[in-house]
């Protein structure tokens, strides 16, 4: 039965069986366990291991990978932060391929262009909840022996091709920050159908506990533990674990997802025809035989043709009643961080001698195509519990385009 709220009663059912039972360094009531089986499951994957956030899950997937200090991991300048900042974390050099016009996603032309031999990742990002074309990037990641990690994480239950968002790639790392499809306050989850990366991403993410496996996860048992005489760490690991809390509640999300992914596909349809027939706010193009799964509603705005400019755009939509939309990100490499590469110590790979100076300045031009774009997005949000009030901010769009249109005209 559908609730109408994000979070459903039985998230309080899960944390207070999770609070009476206690807390435990090795025993408790294995929430977040269930939560494991539950997605892994629901995705049709073998394996899967819960996080703290999906930044910590990406980092974990490119240790998995083998991507060491030195390596070269491409990605996408538009997106969130976290994609590229989680390659510098693992010391790796982030190269940003170009985004394709129409869908806003990586192109992946672009990415071969950037292939170099040093490369040895791709993370491709399905922006928005549209995903990335899979079948190019994995054919080129077979070519030149590359392992790719989808970012899942604005992007639950989307298709290409009758299969499932997170399904095509070696790993895709999935987020349960606020703003996503499923939350849990914050949290992520990692599923691939490796044993040997789902068991890499595992003890990465728990202090490389040399008993850990794919399957099983959080801390070695009291007996391994208890002898002196035990080895504890084979592999170098961080302490990324999701809590039992956390669990408790992306247990419930988790059971929820086709609901709580639906509701968010049928208001961005409900948007889509709001800006049918509208020249100057085209939507992100989705492909035949692709299942948008709408993190958020996104439309190129083209200033020129309106007559007026984005902002102009924007109070008008507020003078009606609109809510707050948003901007794209600024592309990642145009941030303060990249153009004064703060990050960067002497000691860090990118000074090293062997790339000769080639990405020690990211400077406009690097991808023509995002920059281009970037400044003409506008984000509409589609995690509305309500469809009444989503139905308002449909009809105070479709006015607005009406009130730029009449203003045109005179």
């Amino acid at each position: 039965m559908a609730h109408p709220n994000r979070i459903s009663p039985k998230a309080l059912e899960y944390l207070k069986e999770v609070v009476e039972y206690g807390f435990g360094n090795s025993s408790g009531v294995g929430m977040t366990g269930r939560f494991e089986q539950a997605f892994a499951k629901r995705m049709g994957i073998k394996y899967a291991i819960a996080h703290c956030n999906g930044t910590a899950t990406m980092h974990s997937c490119l240790a998995a990978a083998g991507v060491k200090p030195g390596d070269e991991v491409i990605v996408p300048p538009l997106t969130a932060a976290a994609t590229t900042f989680c390659v510098l974390h693992q010391g790796a050099i982030p190269v940003f391929a170009d985004i394709d016009e129409r869908t806003f996603n990586i192109d992946p032309k672009s990415i071969e262009e950037r292939i170099t031999p040093l490369t040895k990742a791709i993370i491709p990002v399905h922006l928005y909840g549209l995903m990335v074309d899979m079948d190019a990037i994995m054919a080129i990641a077979q070519k030149h022996n590359l392992v790719v990690i989808e970012d899942s994480a604005e992007c639950f239950l989307a298709e290409s091709n009758n299969r499932l968002t997170g399904s095509i790639g070696h790993m895709a790392s999935f987020s349960f920050q606020a703003s996503k499809h499923l939350t849990s306050g914050d949290g992520g989850i990692v599923v691939t159908n490796d044993e040997v990366l789902a068991t890499g991403v595992r003890k990465f993410a728990c202090f490389g506990y040399h008993t850990l496996t794919g399957k099983t996860g959080g801390v070695m048992s009291k007996k391994d533990r208890g002898d002196p005489t035990s080895i504890r760490h084979d592999f170098l690991g961080w302490n990324y674990r999701m809590s039992e809390l956390q669990g408790a509640v992306a247990l419930e999300q988790t059971e929820r997802m086709d609901e709580l992914v639906n509701k968010r596909k049928k208001i961005g349809e409900m948007f889509l025809e709001a800006v049918k027939g509208c020249s100057w706010l085209v939507p992100q193009y989705t492909p035949p035989n692709y299942v948008h799964s709408y993190w958020t509603f996104v439309c190129r705005f083209e200033a020129e043709e309106a007559g007026c400019t984005w902002q102009e755009f924007r109070e008008k939509f507020y003078a009606l009643g609109g809510d707050f939309f948003y901007g794209a990100w600024r592309l990642t490499y145009n941030e303060p961080l990249f153009q004064d590469r703060r990050f960067l110590g002497e000691t860090f790979p990118i000074d090293s001698e062997i790339y000769k100076g080639r990405y020690r300045q990211w400077k406009p031009g690097l991808c023509p195509v995002a920059e281009k774009l970037q400044p003409k997005l506008m984000q509409f949000k589609t995690n509305y519990e309500n469809l009444d009030e989503a139905k308002k901010q449909v009809e105070i769009l479709r006015q607005t385009i009406q009130t730029i249109k009449q203003e045109r005209n005179r």
